[in-house]
């Protein structure tokens, strides 16, 4: 029998409901469902029955795998939660587009089928990483993760900002923009490609720099290997910056303050389906095989 963790958006309409439906067909699987207290205390009696409370940081002694239902930032969420167990993570797509949760809530029976079957495949996606200052410390680091991307931004939009980027030690480029962008592979339909970025097959080995609305017309974005370190310095003017990893707020920086960046040794595992390749993804959400018809 697999052990299902099921992590739960519970702002998204509908969210509790459907879990409570993947729960019953987990069960008819031969599939046991753990979940946080907090859900199992929303679910039907009935449905109670069929799950075990459990906190989130004893998910590794319970759950072999976790299902995600929300969107892409919920399984963005669910890979920083689950990070040190490596639980591979198959997302439910209860949001819009969902390159990341590409199973839609139509699809839990075939899928919870094919997963009680072990018909899947595992894909390991890298992180981003860099270290910050605790606050009310001056001296103790922690390091932060980035599945889809860092972001450094100014706290107050109306003015532009200068960010100097420094690639393995060798300057790039000043950048005045309103903020950069730098993403995985994985990252690259996110917010980089609304900035104008590339999509990036996720077995490329790259990272990539995308300027947001840059002042110049010849700031492009940049792909790079990830080998790489990568530092930015907010540049005179810049004044208060923050730095965003995956959408949340992680720290705030200085002009002349550093800010280093690099791949992760850490992965997440994200479970995904046999018969579909990322190509067909691409031409699922973008509509792409939409275009090839007409």
């Amino acid at each position: 029998m697999k052990h299902l963790g099921l992590f739960v958006n519970t702002t998204k309409p509908d969210a509790i409901s459907c879990t409570e439906m993947a729960t019953r067909i987990a069960f008819e699987n031969g599939m046991r469902c753990c979940a946080a207290p907090e859900v199992v205390a929303h679910f039907a009696p009935e449905t109670q029955a069929l799950v075990d409370a459990v906190e989130y940081d004893n998910f590794d002694k319970h759950a072999d795998i976790i299902i995600s239902f929300g969107g892409d930032g919920t399984i963005l969420a669910a890979a920083k939660q689950f990070l040190a167990a490596e639980l591979p993570i198959m997302g439910v797509n209860l949001g819009r587009l969902g390159f990341l949760a590409e199973y839609s809530v139509a699809e839990l029976d075939a899928g919870f089928a094919a997963l009680a079957k072990g018909e899947y495949i595992i894909e390991e996606r890298g992180m981003l990483e860099s270290s910050i200052t605790v606050e009310g410390t001056e001296n103790l680091s922690e390091m932060v993760y980035a599945m889809n991307d860092f972001v450094i931004h100014k706290k107050d939009f109306a003015r532009m900002m200068m960010i100097a980027a420094t690639i393995d030690g060798v300057p790039v480029a000043d950048y005045h923009a309103d903020g950069l962008i730098i993403s995985t592979p994985t990252g690259s339909t996110a917010y980089s490609l609304s900035s104008g970025g590339p999509i990036v097959a996720p077995t490329c080995s790259v990272l990539v720099l995308t300027p947001v609305s840059p002042h110049s017309l010849n700031m492009r974005p940049l792909v790079v290997p990830d080998t790489v370190e990568i530092v930015l310095t907010p540049g005179a003017g810049s004044g208060t910056t923050s730095l965003v990893a995956d959408g949340q707020i992680v720290a705030s920086k200085e002009e002349g303050e550093k800010i280093v960046i690099r791949k992760s040794e850490r992965v997440v595992k994200l479970l995904k389906r046999v018969e579909n390749s990322y190509y067909d993804l691409l031409k699922n959400k973008l509509l792409w095989s939409l275009l090839t018809k007409q």
